[in-house]
C-alpha cells in the first residue's frame, strides 16, 4: 500500500474532524458513539482508529479546532487594512455567529457550548482551551491596542479589560442565540454604547432632601418659641 502524503493524512483527519461535527451538533458529545462517527465518514473502523484512538480524542481535537477558529476571526480583523472600528467590530462577530449557526452540515456554536461543559469535567481538555483562550486574548488585547492608537479609546484605556469583555461578548452571543433569542447587530451596538456611557456616568452619592411643607402645628411652636424666648432673655 503507497505511503500517503502529509496533505492527504491532514485531508482525512479533517474529513474525520467534520463527520463527527455533523454527530456532535446533532446528538452532542456523549449521546454520539464512535460507530456513529464512523458511519459518518464513511471509511472503516480501522482508518478512522489511525488517526484517533478514542472518541475522547476526537472531542478535544474537535474543542481546540473550535477555539481556534474563534481566534482567527481576531486575526483577521487585525489583518484589515483599515483596522475595523468597535462599531463595526461588533456587527463583524454577529455575522460571524451567524456563519457558523447557518452551516448546512455542522454548527461549531453548539460545540462551543458542549466545549464548555466538557472543560469542567476533563482537566487535560481544560488546560488546552485554557491555554488556546488566553492566545486568543492576546490576539483581541492587539487589536483593541489599535483601536487606542487611532482614537476609539481613551489614551490610557486598559486594552486587556477591553479584550476580556469582547470575548465575552462573543461567547455570550453564543448562548443567547441557543438558549434566548438572536440579539441583532444594531441591538448590540446600541446596548454596548448605553452601558459605556452609563458607567461613565457616576452614580449620585446622596438622596436630595425632599421638600415637605411645615404643618399647621410646627408653624405654631416655631411661634411659641420665638415669643418665649425674649421673655427668658430679660430673665437671665
Amino acid at each position: 500500500m503507497p505511503r500517503l502524503s502529509d496533505t492527504t493524512r491532514a485531508q482525512r483527519r479533517q474529513h474525520i474532524l467534520t463527520s463527527a461535527w455533523r454527530c456532535f451538533s446533532r446528538d452532542g458529545f456523549h449521546a454520539s458513539s464512535m460507530d456513529d462517527i464512523i458511519a459518518a465518514t464513511g471509511m472503516s473502523s480501522s482508518a478512522v482508529y489511525r488517526y484517533f484512538r478514542s472518541k475522547e480524542e476526537i472531542i478535544r481535537a474537535s474543542a481546540e479546532e473550535g477555539v481556534v477558529r474563534v481566534r482567527e476571526i481576531f486575526v483577521a480583523l487585525l489583518d484589515r487594512d483599515p483596522c475595523p472600528d468597535p462599531a463595526e467590530t461588533l456587527t463583524i462577530l454577529v455575522a460571524e455567529l451567524h456563519r457558523r449557526t447557518d452551516h448546512p452540515d455542522h454548527d461549531m456554536t453548539r460545540l462551543a457550548l458542549q466545549t464548555w461543559a466538557e472543560t469542567l469535567r476533563d482537566p487535560v481538555l481544560h488546560e488546552r482551551v485554557r491555554q488556546l483562550y488566553v492566545d486568543t486574548l492576546e490576539q483581541t488585547g492587539e487589536l483593541a491596542q489599535r483601536w487606542r492608537d487611532n482614537g476609539y479609546l481613551p489614551p490610557k484605556a486598559d486594552t486587556e479589560a477591553v479584550a476580556a469583555t469582547l470575548l465575552s461578548i462573543m461567547h455570550g452571543l453564543i448562548v443567547m442565540h441557543h438558549v434566548v433569542d438572536d440579539v441583532p447587530a444594531n441591538a448590540l451596538r446600541t446596548g454596548v454604547a448605553l452601558l459605556g456611557a452609563a458607567t461613565r456616568t457616576p452614580a449620585p452619592t446622596t438622596t436630595p432632601a425632599k421638600q415637605t411643607t411645615p404643618c399647621p402645628v410646627d408653624l405654631v411652636d416655631r411661634a411659641s418659641r420665638r415669643r418665649a424666648e425674649p421673655t427668658v432673655r430679660r430673665r437671665l
